[in-house]
């Protein structure tokens, strides 16, 4: 079983936390946890009508964001078992990133992240913010530089997603891919490229 703890801070993108966390809870092989802050609660319900339990409901174990108490707080809660532990913050606020890059983290999900990058674990951020400051841009850099993968949501249409869904499916597996857990849902191979000598008009007719 590898240990994979996802939080989810209160910044916009909480139809891409609930579809990673599904796809993460049909996994035989994974041990998944969450986190879900005050401010995911109010974003989730505000873009999707939902509760908290709508995320908590698909892990083994959810974790108050108020409990510093909790096992995810300790760095020797991330080992035993088989492959490496790793932490998915999706989506990642800009406060939340300040919290991390600064090292004053003030709830379980900041603490736990900070475990997890101070024992050298596979630490996604899923940044959420257009346009982007200088100090945001730092606060990246600062965390990039100490190990962690700064991931913002940038979904692509070369697998020309037919829904929201699908581009949401397809993003979970890049997410997916950075913490090193096998999946079926899709990536790009070079038979999907266009013929050469194709173009595409900004009208979206092939010329």
């Amino acid at each position: 079983m590898r240990k994979i703890l996802v939080g989810v801070s209160g910044a916009s993108g909480m139809p891409l936390a609930l579809r990673l966390l599904g796809h993460l809870s049909a996994m035989p092989d994974v041990e998944l946890s969450c986190i879900v802050s005050d401010g995911a609660a109010a974003v989730l319900n505000a873009e999707c009508g939902l509760a908290p339990d709508a995320l908590a409901r698909h892990a083994r174990h959810a974790y108050q964001a108020d409990d510093l108490g909790a096992g995810p707080a300790s760095g020797s809660w991330w080992h035993g078992g088989g492959a490496p532990a790793a932490m998915l913050v999706v989506p990642c606020s800009m406060g939340t990133l300040g919290a991390l890059a600064s090292g004053a983290t003030r709830n379980l999900l900041q603490r736990a992240a900070d475990a997890a990058l101070k024992e050298s674990l596979r630490l996604v951020l899923v940044t959420r913010e257009s346009p982007l400051s200088a100090i945001h841009l730092r606060n990246m850099l600062s965390l990039r530089e100490a190990g962690a993968v700064i991931m913002p949501f940038s979904p692509g249409f070369y697998l020309r997603p037919p829904s929201l869904d699908a581009m949401l499916d397809q993003f979970c597996g890049r997410i997916l891919d950075q913490a090193g857990i096998a999946h079926d849902l899709g990536r790009w191979a070079p038979e999907m490229a266009p013929p050469a000598g194709s173009s595409i008009t900004s009208q979206g007719d092939q010329s």
